[in-house]
């Protein structure tokens, strides 16, 4: 299978200005692939440092070492030293990300929140709504609902908006931070299954993922973040 991500020693230290320039180091000696049509997760208690790592693929957090190889229209790109325009571009054409919560323009309405990524693509205005509309009743949005913005919603609606959203692209990377926190089990497995078409279509998936039901269901393979602490 075709790698896609492609991390090399990649490092990670944050320093606290306001607090007397302390540093403090997150990760250090990253280094795992991730291939096409796999979901990789990543395991290890909360603060080891899983998020920061999606972070710093996804280009939030730069990289104080390392190499973060991504492919980008069949070539690997280089992140961690990219220009930000370069990591704008890769980020709206190639990697996806689903956080645990959704960030969206007020007063929009959820289906056109959803729609919004297809019609950055190029893609009509009728059919991206179709497809956003599909995805929200998959996840089991009421139609009721979808001409209201997201904002009015429930928390666990609001996760399933941004699920939608961040499932609805046809990117080949994607990067899942608990998609399915405050889900019931219904939702949970409707979740499941999108990310099982997205594996069969060929998407290379990173995944934080607490509920170990869920992470056996969705995980080829585990990569222990503990591995990669950074010693203060």
């Amino acid at each position: 299978m075709t790698v896609m991500i492609d991390i090399e020693n990649a490092e990670k230290t944050f320093t606290m200005h306001l607090q007397g320039g302390i540093s403090l180091p997150v990760v250090r000696g990253v280094s795992f692939q991730v291939k096409a049509g796999e979901c990789v997760v990543l395991s290890g208690p909360s603060g080891a440092g899983k998020s920061s790592i999606l972070k710093m693929i996804f280009g939030n957090y730069r990289c104080d070492g390392g190499r973060i190889n991504v492919r980008h229209h069949g070539e690997m790109i280089n992140l961690a030293g990219a220009e930000p325009r370069a990591v704008l571009t890769a980020r709206r054409e190639t990697i996806g990300y689903v956080s645990q919560f959704l960030r969206a323009v007020p007063r929009v309405a959820a289906l056109d929140v959803v729609a919004e990524p297809l019609l950055a693509a190029g893609v009509s205005r009728e059919d991206a709504r179709a497809r956003a509309g599909a995805l929200l009743g998959r996840l089991n949005i009421p139609e009721r609902l979808w001409s209201l913005p997201p904002s009015t919603f429930s928390g666990g609606e609001q996760q399933r908006v941004n699920i939608a959203r961040g499932f609805i692209s046809d990117v080949p990377i994607l990067l899942l931070d608990e998609p399915t926190a405050s889900l019931d089990a219904a939702n949970r497995a409707v979740v499941v299954g999108l990310i099982a078409a997205k594996k069969r279509d060929g998407a290379a998936m990173l995944a934080i993922v607490h509920d170990d039901e869920i992470r056996a269901e969705i995980a080829d393979r585990t990569v222990d973040v503990t591995t990669f602490a950074a010693a203060a």
